[in-house]
């Protein structure tokens, strides 16, 4: 099969925001409206609490996964399997069915790193946590755990046109995460459980 159609449907799979439909399921306020706008993981804590946060985690890191992992089935390359990535990274940013407005892609990019290459989403998943843990703050975990994942891909020995492939991915998540760099420099960030 083409990896032009793993990249498409593997777009298709990421446009799926859980988030969302969760809290239309729910009767609860769409999560690109309320809390930090975003529909994602963290926001979901804030509108729906814990079970909501965690069912929309699982989901994203799986909509990532799941295209990546069947690229590895079919013996899609490192680069191959960077760019089926990439489509399902771009349809969480932004979704076709929900109005090309998504989340900011740290669960989604997770599942796509532990589909490259396993010890390379642990090790960023394991970064994000120490840094989650000290500092509290959801926002400066993910900068920090996927500024690393490039390095960690090097090191791991993830090929340079895949490599540059993530790189491209992480400096988008870090564009989306503008408004977050902002008040982490001004020192507004709240931390994880504040609403």
């Amino acid at each position: 099969m083409s990896v032009y159609l793993f990249i498409a449907a593997a777009y298709l799979l990421g446009s799926v925001s859980f988030a969302v439909i969760i809290c239309r399921i729910s009767g609860w306020p769409d999560p690109r409206t309320v809390g930090s706008g975003n529909a994602g993981a963290t926001n979901m804590m804030r509108v729906g609490g814990r079970r909501a946060a965690a069912i929309t985690l699982i989901g994203d890191v799986l909509k990532g996964l799941i295209p990546v992992a069947a690229g590895h089935a079919v013996g899609l390359s490192d680069v191959g399997l960077a760019a089926v990535g990439a489509g399902a990274f771009l349809g969480h940013l932004y979704p076709v069915f929900f109005g090309f407005r998504g989340g900011k892609g740290v669960a989604t990019l997770l599942g796509v790193l532990l589909g490259v290459q396993l010890w390379l989403g642990v090790a960023t998943a394991l970064t994000w946590l120490t840094i989650a843990k000290v500092s509290r703050i959801s926002s400066l975990s993910a900068l920090i755990a996927t500024a690393l994942a490039p390095v960690y891909a090097a090191l791991l020995g993830v090929s340079g046109a895949a490599l540059a492939v993530l790189a491209v991915l992480v400096a988008l998540l870090w564009w989306r995460h503008r408004p977050n760099i902002r008040r982490l420099l001004s020192g507004g960030e709240r931390p994880m459980g504040r609403r």
